[in-house]
């Protein structure tokens, strides 16, 4: 696809050839810093923000103060809000100094000018279209490998901190920044249930007592998409929303092949969101904070997070313990 703010050279080329759109990613990453200055300023930010990390239950949470976050997190994802700005995503409206990379003329890569990530992009749709994953999941299981040298790819629903729900797009970022891909074994093995297994795929199902999540592991890309498309249709019979049911998503690919992360969700954001009083909190959980990273973009909300609070949080967006359990019944009957 021809487009003025596609850039591309001979390495990109080289390594798009090869399928290693990770090693693409990081000459457009190092050509970027050095033409934007809002981007070169972000990452030079990013370097001496405030964290501190706590142990929940069994697994980690790092929790960062990123005042640059604070746009995303407050963003009002409300249809009359939407309908009053500009789409931020689509290419017409990307600032002057921003370039990207094509991909199968479907997606552009883009560096993401507020990151949490080390390198930190923005997968966006060259349509304008809904945020919804059933009819994209191939396409996160295609970015997850390409991109896999170096990166993940999350997701987050139109109604679960997506802050651009009208317009499809994923996120990647450093392989291994987030807790929950060094925890997920060791929660799967001590929290965790298996639904179904066979020689090509894994489908459990872990309660570590905060989060509520689905863990698919195959390396077969067909039998995979077929048992998401299974669970999503399932979920959504317990989730009745008209954009898709509430969940995010971590994907990730090794040697062994892809392992697919879920979230499942109750809720967007947490009642003391909405507080007035000195127990507010702006905190907005999406795929990074559940992943282990929770952002703060307020200095005095840093302060206040503590493992109670963040346990607190995520329970409460959290799918409940009832429903949770009804729905790996439901499951498991599925699957046979």
């Amino acid at each position: 696809m021809q487009n003025p703010k596609i850039f591309t050279n001979q390495e990109i080329e080289s390594s798009i050839r090869q399928r290693d759109y990770g090693s693409a990613l990081k000459l457009l990453f190092t050509e970027q810093l050095k033409s934007w200055q809002q981007l070169s300023s972000a990452y030079t930010a990013l370097t001496n923000i405030k964290t501190k990390s706590f142990r929940i239950n069994n697994f980690k949470v790092k929790v960062q103060f990123n005042p640059n976050r604070f746009t995303s997190t407050s963003a009002k994802t409300d249809s009359e809000s939407i309908k009053a700005r500009e789409c931020f995503l689509c290419i017409k409206n990307l600032p002057a100094e921003q370039l990207g990379i094509n991909y199968q003329d479907k997606f552009i890569f883009l560096c993401n000018p507020f990151p949490i990530f080390p390198e930190h992009f923005t997968i966006s749709s060259f349509l304008h279209q809904q945020q919804q994953l059933k009819k994209n999941f191939e396409a996160v299981l295609s970015l997850t490998k390409d991109v896999s040298a170096h990166y993940s790819v999350i997701y987050n629903g139109p109604l679960c901190g997506a802050s651009a729900p009208d317009h499809l797009h994923f996120q990647a970022g450093s392989k291994k920044f987030l807790p929950v891909e060094d925890d997920i074994q060791r929660l799967k093995n001590e929290s965790g249930k298996i639904i179904y297994e066979d020689g090509l795929l894994i489908f459990s199902a872990i309660d570590d007592e905060t989060r509520k999540i689905i863990l698919f592991e195959s390396s077969d890309e067909k039998i995979l998409s077929d048992s998401f498309n299974k669970f999503y249709d399932v979920y959504k019979s317990f989730n009745n929303n008209e954009d898709e049911p509430l969940f995010n998503l971590v994907s990730f690919y090794d040697e062994a092949g892809w392992t697919i992360i879920i979230f499942l969700r109750s809720g967007h954001r947490p009642e003391r969101y909405f507080r007035e009083d000195d127990q507010k909190l702006l905190v907005s959980p999406a795929a990074i904070d559940l992943g282990g990273v929770l952002i703060t973009p307020r200095e005095k909300d840093f302060d206040k997070m503590n493992s109670y609070i963040i346990s607190e949080i995520f329970k409460e967006v959290s799918l409940s313990e009832e429903t949770f359990q009804l729905l790996i019944e439901k499951l498991k009957k599925e699957f046979i």
